[in-house]
């Protein structure tokens, strides 16, 4: 029981990643407080999770709004009585291309949800966490270290890149309140969004979905991918105290696939 006790605010709860990061944390003891922009997946999510409904809280939230944000960490004080970790999932990840066709508009748009949008998040939470202490895990994305050669994700990569690099300065900065920052790299992640993949992949070449996921898997060190109850396993560790040593790292979670 990891987090046993512990409160926990998940951003970005939906089917696939936040979803198995709330899923971990209750598991594993703790109180999740889920915020995401859709508040009917927030609560087919948190019915799923917790059907008494004693251990979750979750509200509306889009993290390019200060107020929202500072609204999901008011509703954890009010409803558990503070924070002692918040998990970054939300993220604009569906952006494609590279430089040459790059719309900057977009990357802008991007860059404030992935970097400044979990930057307001963090300092919405930073109230609570320097009462006791805990932590902050970003998800951050194997991409922004060794981009890959099957899609061309730039805008995503720099703006994860970013929050990593600004890691760094908040490990320092927080040190001191004994608040720690951790980012967790996934690589090639199964679950709702490479599965989508793998099917466009196939249909497009007029091939059986397990050639391309062989194609995937066959760079990888084990062979399968990480999924995204991995990433969950790894950040809800990162979460807890069993981490309390443990700050201004990234963990990739990827089968291998790079090691560094």
């Amino acid at each position: 029981m990891l987090l046993q006790g512990k409160t926990v605010v998940v951003s970005g709860v939906g089917a696939g990643l936040g979803r198995r990061v709330a899923e971990t944390v209750v598991r594993d003891g703790g109180n999740a407080v889920l915020g995401a922009r859709t508040e009917a997946n927030l609560a087919k999510a948190a019915a799923g999770i917790d059907p008494e409904g004693s251990r979750t809280a979750y509200r509306a939230t889009d993290i390019t709004d200060e107020g929202q944000c500072e609204a999901l960490a008011a509703l954890a004080v009010e409803r558990f009585g503070g924070i002692d970790a918040v998990v970054h999932v939300a993220a604009w990840d569906s952006s494609f291309g590279g430089l040459q066709d790059a719309d900057f508009a977009t990357w802008q748009a991007v860059l404030d949800v992935n970097l400044f949008g979990t930057l307001r998040m963090t300092r919405a939470c930073l109230p609570s966490l320097k009462e006791r202490g805990g932590s902050v895990v970003f998800i951050g994305t194997q991409s922004a270290i060794a981009a890959p050669s099957q899609v061309r994700q730039a805008a995503y990569a720099a703006s994860k890149g970013a929050l990593t690099s600004a890691m760094y300065s908040l490990a320092h900065e927080l040190g001191p309140h004994r608040i720690r920052v951790n980012t967790v790299l996934p690589g090639w992640m199964w679950g709702p969004p490479v599965q989508a993949y793998v099917r466009f992949a196939a249909d497009g070449e007029g091939v059986q979905e397990a050639e391309v996921l062989a194609r995937l898997t066959e760079r990888m060190a084990l062979p399968e991918l990480a999924t995204d109850g991995d990433v969950a396993e790894a950040a809800a560790f990162l979460a807890s105290d069993r981490a309390r040593a443990i700050t201004g790292q990234s963990l990739l979670v990827n089968a291998g696939e790079l090691m560094r």
